[in-house]
């Protein structure tokens, strides 16, 4: 039986799996969901309670403004005698008709607890004219309703009504949850100011709006709130926090709150949606709150079923993972771990190959894929070695013409002059380099490398006297170490023939040696004139287990760009790609150009 038969065979008796599968997808978009749904419900309540305030009040608006349009205020209000525009008069035959229509229209509104007028151009007593009255409740003086803040705002409204929610002034509306409309009163002939109407409504067109919500519906076990900035309850459509403070988690985030908002938080220590929907009219807040273990029971208990349902899956599932897929996961996994072999650079992993099934075509697969990357790679790594080294000679062609031509010309100045001790220096540096350059090993010892070196800045300070000095400061104990030649001179030329071109100073180079993190990095350095930005992005080396800020340039002109890649190129292919060529250059500022190579020691002199 092959590989393909025996799954289709386990999993043919877990079919149920996917449903189950489906069944867990299912749960969690329905729970997820359910905070999201009943966000979109509180939205459309809160929004219809707002609407239903909003009529209460432009209802009453509409009151007033009658008021106010037919003079009753203004008439009570410039009466010589205000005890006799008392609109809750018993006789109807003592008041005119405006008053008779007027009262008609106030006692058709049953909701009104008490209207009260200030007159502002009267004098004691005589600045309160009651219009309809309440037991138990004294009037706040007119003297002191003008020192009170909210008297400057209803002046500026200019005659605009100004509603109030119950507990935001309790000096001034009492401790009763009542809303108080206060407005402006002016007279219609002259637009003067005359008085400041006060009213209030009772609360049983707000207990109805809550009643309609909630009948029928799955609002039931919502409480709903009318609150301030502050935190403040200055309704409870249930009568029970009136006055008080919502938590302060809540408080926190009514004041960032301009139209809507839902979250799950805390209330009464018990774990809630609350959602606050903006009253911009009035600078109010209306909350809602329901707990979320009402909205979520029927999840939850379909949930408990859920994980039943589960286990017993995973039992039914670990009992195949024994019969049936011990085998087929073990092969998997012991391929997976030679793979990640193969990823950390051992190509040489192999897999033992045993079994009569699928799995077997796969590990010998794996192997054959394994022979065929290491043909591969042994072929590319050859043509690059080829590469390289034809590199390699095209460099030390192109140097030897040029500075073989300049030198000897040189030497013949110095022979003209009859200095044979210079003559002498130049030939016995001249024949360092050539013979440096013509040995056929790749590697050679540092000390050779720093020899050659020194003879070629010999050679260019006799040539560019005043040009630059230079500095090498390699301790000796990195002398035996291995680098490839040709690596320090190409990066010296460099700040030589292109670092100080047209400098009108003096060129300093210093070339420096040291350990780290068991490399050996070479460094050269100059003050020339360095590279501008668009020479160093043209090519970037970066390095990030170095942590060095650094950059390669190779211009796109003369030997420089042929000098500097061929050593970057040949130390990576060499080397690897921790290693190379870094610069880091500045206009103006000079060049800092790092080769870091790995530690090799020399056991021979060559």
């Amino acid at each position: 039986m092959n590989l393909r038969i025996k799954l289709f065979t386990a999993f043919l008796g877990l079919v149920i799996i996917p449903l189950f599968i489906l069944g867990i997808i299912t749960f969690l978009v329905t729970f997820n969901s359910i905070e999201t749904k009943y966000s979109q419900q509180a939205e459309y309540s809160l929004k219809a309670i707002g609407y239903s305030i909003k009529n209460i009040f432009q209802e009453m608006d509409n009151v007033t403004d009658n008021g106010i349009a037919t003079g009753v205020f203004q008439e009570a209000l410039s009466s010589q005698d205000p005890d006799s525009q008392d609109l809750t008069a018993a006789s109807q035959l003592e008041l005119n008709a405006n008053q008779r229509n007027f009262r008609s229209l106030l006692y058709s509104h049953p909701a009104i607890d008490y209207a009260f007028l200030y007159n502002v151009h009267g004098t004691g007593d005589s600045n309160v004219i009651s219009i309809f009255n309440k037991e138990n409740f004294e009037t706040l003086p007119y003297e002191q309703f003008q020192e009170h803040p909210l008297y400057q705002e209803v002046m500026s409204l200019n005659g605009v009504p100004k509603w109030i929610a119950p507990h935001e002034y309790p000096e001034l509306t009492g401790s009763e949850d009542v809303f108080t409309q206060i407005r402006l009163i002016k007279d219609l002939g002259t637009f003067r100011k005359v008085g400041v109407l006060v009213v209030q409504i009772k609360n049983w067109e707000f207990e109805s709006i809550y009643r309609n919500l909630t009948i029928g519906s799955r609002m039931q076990d919502t409480r709903f709130f009318l609150v301030n900035d502050n935190g403040q309850v200055l309704y409870d459509f249930q009568s029970e926090l009136s006055g008080e403070t919502l938590e302060s988690g809540i408080q926190s985030k009514l004041s960032a709150i301009t139209e809507y908002s839902s979250f799950k938080g805390k209330f009464e220590n018990e774990e809630s949606v609350i959602s606050i929907y903006h009253l911009k009219e009035y600078n109010w807040k209306l909350v809602s709150v329901t707990s979320w273990h009402y909205l979520s029971q029927e999840v939850t208990t379909f949930s408990k079923w859920f994980v039943a349902i589960i286990l017993i899956c995973v039992v039914t599932a670990m009992l195949f993972n024994i019969f049936f897929m011990n085998r087929i996961t073990g092969t998997i996994g012991v391929i997976v771990r030679f793979m990640r072999k193969v990823e950390s650079g051992d190509l040489t992993a192999r897999v033992d190959e045993k079994g009569d099934d699928e799995l077997l075509l796969l590990q010998k697969g794996f192997n054959s894929q394994m022979e065929k990357i290491n043909e591969l790679f042994h072929q590319v790594k050859q043509e690059q070695l080829q590469k390289a080294n034809a590199e390699l000679r095209v460099l030390q062609a192109q140097i030897k013409p040029h500075f073989l031509f300049n030198t000897l010309e040189s030497i013949n100045v110095l022979a003209v002059q009859n200095e044979g001790r210079k003559v002498s220096e130049m030939v016995v540096r001249l024949a360092s380099i050539l013979r440096i350059s013509i040995q056929d090993k790749e590697e050679i010892r540092l000390g050779l490398e720093v020899e050659h070196l020194r003879s070629y800045l010999e050679i260019q300070k006799f040539r560019f006297e005043e040009l630059f000095d230079y500095e090498i400061d390699i301790p000796a104990s990195m002398m035996s170490c291995k680098v490839m030649k040709l690596t320090l001179q190409p990066l010296v030329e460099n700040s030589i023939q292109h670092g100080f071109e047209g400098i009108n100073y003096r060129g300093q180079i210093k070339v420096t040696g040291m350990l780290r993190n068991n490399s050996m990095v070479l460094q050269v350095e100059d003050n020339g004139i360095g590279m501008t930005g668009k020479q160093l992005s043209s090519i970037q080396y970066a390095d990030p287990d170095l942590d060095l800020h650094s950059v390669s340039v190779y211009p796109n002109h003369e030997r420089r760009g042929l000098g500097l890649r061929s050593v970057h190129d040949r130390l990576r292919l060499r080397y690897g790609s921790r290693y190379g060529l870094f610069i880091c250059s500045q206009p103006g500022e000079g060049t800092i150009i790092q080769c870091v190579i790995p530690i090799t020691e020399s056991g021979d002199q060559g």
